[in-house]
Formats: C-alpha cells, sequence, structure tokens
C-alpha cells in the first residue's frame, strides 16, 4: 500500500469515525417526554413547576401530549372503554395537584441558558396523531354564542390518519392539521400559578392553528430555564374556535428548542416557510387586533428595515388579519406576512 493509498484509507476512517460521532451525539441529543402523572401539569403555567426534563439548547424533544377530557365524559360521548388511553385513565386517578385550568400539559421542560429577556425558539419539527378519534364539545356557559346553545353537548369524531380527514358526518370531511393548541413558558414569578386557559404574554392556549410541523414560535422568556409546557392537542380547527374546542386529540411531536440571545419580543411571535406571523392577545379582540398590527409593524421595522409608515402600509395591502380564537377570556387575533413578497435586496451598481 503506498502512501497516497495509506493516506486516502486513513482519511476514510477519520470521516466514518466522525459520522459516527455526530451519529451518537444526535442521539443523546434527543430526549422522550411521555406523558405521565410524573410529567403532567394539569391546568396551569408556573414559573415555581418544578421540571420534568433538563435539556440543553439546540437539543430536541419528542413530547407526548394528551386529550383535554376524562374516560367518563369520552365514555358518555359514546366512546368504548377500550379505546379511552391508558395514560389517561392513570393521570385522572391520580393527579390531584391541578387547576385553575382544565388542559392536561406535559412539561416543563428546563432549557439551560435561557434567562428571563431572552427569547425561547421553539421549532415543530412533526405533530402526528397518537389516536385515531378527536371530540368537540361545547357547553351552555360557554362557546362564542352560549345564549343560543344553552346547554351541553359531546361528539366522538373519527380521525382517519391515512387520509388525514376527520369523517365529521355523512358527506362531510374535515381535512387535518394537526398543531399543539397550547404551548408556552412560565410566566413571570410574581403572577403565580397562571390559569392555562387564556393565553398571554408566555404563550399558552394560542390555539393558532398555523402553527403545523414546520413552522416555528418565538415565546419571550420570564424565568431561568424558560419552563416550556405543550398540550391541547388540535387534529384541526377553524379559526375563531368559535364553539371553544376544535378536534381535540392526543399528539405526538418532535420539537427543538433554541435561546436565542439576540432576540427581544414581549408577545409570541410565529415563523412557516412561507410567512411570518404577530399575535396579539386581549380581553378585547380590537385591542387584540391592533397589537397583532403593531407587533408586526414592529418585526417589520426591525427586521426589514422598513420605515414606521412603509411597514404601517404594507401591512394594508398584503398583510392578513385574522381571528385566532374568541372563546379563551384572552382573545387572540393574528397577521400573516407572505414571505414572497421580499425579493432580493438589488446589487448595488458599480461605478
Amino acid at each position: 500500500m503506498n502512501h497516497r493509498q495509506i493516506t486516502a484509507r486513513a482519511a476514510l476512517i477519520f470521516v466514518a469515525a466522525t459520522g459516527l460521532t455526530l451519529a451518537a451525539h444526535a442521539q443523546k441529543s434527543t430526549h422522550q417526554l411521555p406523558i405521565t402523572p410524573a410529567t403532567a401539569a394539569w391546568g396551569y403555567y408556573d414559573a415555581a413547576a418544578p421540571p420534568v426534563l433538563r435539556i440543553k439548547s439546540g437539543e430536541t424533544v419528542e413530547v407526548h401530549t394528551l386529550i383535554t377530557s376524562t374516560p367518563t365524559r369520552l365514555e358518555g360521548a359514546g366512546l368504548p372503554a377500550a379505546q379511552v388511553e391508558p395514560a389517561l385513565r392513570e393521570i385522572v386517578e391520580k393527579v390531584t395537584n391541578k387547576g385553575p385550568g382544565g388542559h392536561i400539559l406535559t412539561g416543563p421542560i428546563f432549557v439551560e441558558g435561557a434567562e428571563p429577556g431572552d427569547v425561547l425558539e421553539v421549532r415543530i419539527h412533526t405533530v402526528e396523531l397518537a389516536i385515531p378519534y378527536a371530540y368537540n364539545a361545547f357547553g351552555p356557559k360557554s362557546g362564542f354564542i352560549p345564549e343560543d346553545f344553552p346547554y351541553a353537548k359531546m361528539r366522538i369524531i373519527p380521525l382517519d390518519g391515512k387520509k388525514m380527514v376527520a369523517h365529521f358526518a355523512p358527506g362531510i370531511e374535515v381535512p387535518l392539521r394537526p398543531f399543539f393548541g397550547s404551548m408556552g413558558v412560565a410566566p413571570p414569578a410574581a403572577s403565580g400559578r397562571v390559569n392555562s386557559a387564556p393565553p398571554g404574554i408566555h404563550g399558552g392556549n394560542l390555539d393558532n392553528k398555523e402553527l403545523v410541523a414546520g413552522t416555528t414560535l418565538y415565546l419571550p422568556v420570564h424565568a431561568a430555564g424558560a419552563l416550556f409546557f405543550v398540550g391541547d392537542g388540535h387534529a384541526g380547527q377553524g379559526n375563531g374556535e368559535v364553539d371553544i374546542t376544535a378536534l381535540e386529540t392526543s399528539l405526538r411531536g418532535k420539537l427543538q428548542f433554541i435561546v436565542r440571545k439576540d432576540l427581544k419580543l414581549t408577545l409570541p411571535r410565529a415563523e412557516t416557510p412561507t410567512a411570518y406571523i404577530s399575535m396579539g392577545l386581549n380581553e378585547d379582540l380590537t385591542l387584540a387586533a391592533k397589537d397583532a398590527v403593531r407587533e408586526m409593524i414592529n418585526f417589520l421595522v426591525t427586521e426589514k428595515k422598513l420605515s414606521r409608515d412603509d411597514a404601517y402600509m404594507l401591512c394594508s395591502v398584503a398583510g392578513d388579519l385574522n381571528t385566532t380564537q374568541v372563546v379563551d377570556g384572552t382573545r387572540g387575533a393574528h397577521m400573516i406576512m407572505p414571505k414572497s413578497i421580499f425579493g432580493k435586496a438589488p446589487k448595488a451598481r458599480r461605478k
């Protein structure tokens, strides 16, 4: 074997060894977080909640979230007892530290290096159905028009994971776009335990149907480690979520967490492969919509270097202002700005 052959072989061995090292690192940097009584946070976001998992910035977590209901309610709506997830039965039986909200969340996850004033970037790599059914329900004191529906009703809706549709009724199939309705970090410690229902500066129950696989959510950090919670799985939802529930289901997902020291936010923000999304949150929907517009203006000024006047004009001619949800106490609005309108910067002219 000559010197050139020896060198080439050594290079191949080095590449192979490097590949194995990288693969091993990738395996170590992906954590599993099942939903159990020990990893469930029932109905709250709280800076005092003990972490159920600690990770480093850049690492990925495969999470499992549970449907927000109980075996009794699901079976009462016609679901066979055998189809109730064992994890749900166990959590309902064993978790006593719960409230004031009703969502069964997974977490919190402590992300090393995250400090108040930072931003937690959450890359949503995958979102998958965990069970073949969802439910939709309303009650006499919930929903957007409870005066028209002063009673309770709940129905089980089959999900077809192959066709990715919900069989809502004969002749009616609803396309599925699964997403986690609730994704957030701990609120400021002074807020104490916060109800999981209303969204806020911590994110939480955003119910933004755009946050599907392939999107990124940006959350302002208020506590050391960020303390990320996730849950309220939706197989699909309409903007507004007018009767108070979507296609409520259990989900699995793969989320990557990155601590951003270079960003400063006051409200959650998101990005899809094709658009930028600003969000506004307020008990008054008009004020929520105004905040969504203001947040987009701030983004365009900071990131796209537009003047405030031009940013305001661009929001009017290209931005879509949508109602996120109107039923969570704190209402949500969001503006979608397409990325396609931003062409490459013109090249400087040669002198």
